[in-house]
């Protein structure tokens, strides 16, 4: 799913992973397992703002969030 086809929507974040990038030398991307309307999609983003987040609270998955847009960058609310 689109990562813009959540904005400023509640979802449940269920897990995620990081890795190196296939299509950009030297990028990491996160893909992100969530739940929304009751059911199971993942996204993918090089956000390096949502990353560091999830890595931050990982400890309380699954937990809800809103994904934002500010600027030129994605976050988590």
């Amino acid at each position: 799913m689109s990562i813009n086809a959540i904005l400023n929507k509640d979802i449940l974040i269920l897990g995620f992973k990081t890795g190196r990038s296939k299509y950009k030398e030297n990028a990491d991307y996160t893909t992100v397992q969530f739940e929304h309307e009751d059911e199971r999609h993942v996204f993918f983003t090089g956000s390096q703002v949502i990353a560091d987040q999830l890595r931050k609270y990982e400890a309380n998955l699954p937990f809800v969030a809103t994904i934002r847009k500010i600027n030129r960058y994605y976050t988590l609310t």
